[in-house]
């Protein structure tokens, strides 16, 4: 199992998150992005992490 893939990510200060079903999508100061995740992977936002 992959040790990486469990580590919570900080969510720096002026950046947004939105995970909305299998689409996950970042606001931030240099742009914004979004992908598509597979379903069988959990994505949870909670405030800073």
């Amino acid at each position: 199992m992959s040790r990486v893939g469990n580590r919570p990510i900080t969510i720096i200060k002026g950046v947004e998150i939105k995970s909305e079903n299998s689409l996950v999508s970042v606001k931030g100061p240099k742009g914004e992005l979004s992908l598509k995740i597979d379903p069988d992977f959990t994505v949870s936002v909670t405030d800073k992490s």
